[in-house]
């Protein structure tokens, strides 16, 4: 039977564990959010989500508390996604594990995370004395900023993607987008979930004040991020028919995680792991 959201610990009380504990991790099936795309198995993209933990820590060998940085890079092609609430709670149960060192640590999070989503993850952990300069550093979205256009707004959710389209007589153009007024809420709880968003294409140019229209569209839409990029990607590749496009979201931290889904029709394409000013 498909793990659903709501046979999840998202939204309700629950009993955090002492002890290393893999079960804890709920994966949900990436089939159901597509299906509602009319996606099947033939994706239209690549991608991957990038999940920062700030809250990681273990044991050493003598006992003495250790911290670190997690990054987790967890492909779009996975069959499951792993519910973020799941995803903290296991987490915290290395908290009293002991560990001879940070790979064995590494390993056991890229084994267990990897058995959940049902595919290969990658696991970067970094100790806080290694990564404190680089930290420091917040970098910006390149791109064009449109959250500045002088537009009259009076809908917000559900998504609209009829409110995205060309502009008239629209020349061919390549381009990157960026916009900070993306919010969508949690499926289950209801609370917030910010990001900035990117979009790069290529192709015929895109109505600006339309599409900063259908991403406020999202403002009441509730949504696991991944699905949220999902859907801005294959309504601007449906409504747009871009040659090339890439979508990224950088949202918001809770709970010690930031989820950062990216999606593109660029097969082999990587992205990087910039942090932004509300990261």
């Amino acid at each position: 039977m498909n793990n659903t959201v709501h046979d999840s610990a998202l939204g309700k009380s629950v009993l955090g564990s002492a002890h290393y504990n893999p079960a804890l991790l709920f994966p949900i099936p990436r089939s159901a959010g597509r299906e509602t795309l009319g996606l099947d198995a033939s994706l239209p993209f690549a991608g991957i989500d990038i999940w920062n933990a700030y809250e990681v820590s273990w044991l050493d060998a003598r006992g003495k508390p250790q911290v670190a940085l997690g990054e987790f890079r967890i492909p779009a092609s996975s069959p499951n996604l792993i519910e973020s609430k799941s995803f903290k709670l296991y987490l915290n149960s290395i908290n009293q594990t002991r560990c001879v060192n940070v790979e064995q640590v590494r390993a056991m999070l890229a084994a267990d995370l990897s058995a959940a989503a049902g595919a290969e993850i990658g696991v970067t952990l970094s100790p806080l004395t290694n990564v404190a300069q680089a930290m420091a550093v917040i970098e910006s979205l390149d791109g064009d900023c449109i959250d500045d256009l002088d537009i009259e707004v009076d809908y917000y959710g559900p998504p609209k993607p009829e409110l995205l389209g060309l502009v008239s007589d629209a020349p061919v153009v390549e381009e990157t987008l960026v916009s900070h007024l993306l919010k969508s809420n949690c499926p289950v709880t209801g609370q917030p979930d910010w990001a900035s968003v990117q979009i790069r294409y290529s192709g015929r140019q895109i109505d600006r004040p339309g599409l900063l229209r259908y991403l406020v569209s999202y403002r009441n839409h509730d949504d696991f991020h991944e699905q949220c990029v999902e859907r801005i990607f294959s309504d601007l590749l449906s409504r747009c028919a871009p040659q090339h496009l890439s979508v990224r979201a950088r949202y918001t931290r809770r709970g010690g995680l930031d989820i950062n889904p990216w999606r593109t029709t660029s097969d082999g394409a990587t992205t990087d792991n910039p942090r932004l000013v509300r990261q």
